[in-house]
């Protein structure tokens, strides 16, 4: 379940994470073209073992930029992350009007 908080909630939440010793990573949407569901600005925070809050777009992106928080957290490198669609799949991916995001993923400590 996706928390939906102001970032400055999500970053204290990940904040406190950290403080509890658990490996987290921030995920930022950069970019946006056409429509998308959630501004540039939108943030989600993922620890080692899947938790969350926030989010930065929702469907299928949504579960694509929490697995590449986890690898970006496994590997302590970030990674920028691109998702376009037309409008014929908008719906299937979670885009709801097409258009395109790009979400930075950058392990925090």
């Amino acid at each position: 379940m996706t928390v939906m908080q102001p970032d400055a909630d999500i970053l204290a939440t990940a904040s406190d994470w950290i403080a509890a010793g658990r490996r987290v990573a921030i995920a930022t949407v950069v970019t946006t073209w056409g429509s998308s569901p959630l501004p540039v600005g939108s943030q989600l925070a993922v620890d080692e073992d899947g938790g969350f809050v926030g989010s930065v777009s929702g469907g299928c992106i949504e579960g694509a930029v929490m697995a590449a928080a986890q690898e970006a957290i496994a590997a302590a490198a970030p990674r920028l992350l691109a998702f376009g669609v037309s409008n014929e799949r908008a719906w299937e991916v979670g885009l709801s009007c097409g258009g395109e995001i790009e979400v930075y993923v950058e392990p925090v400590t």
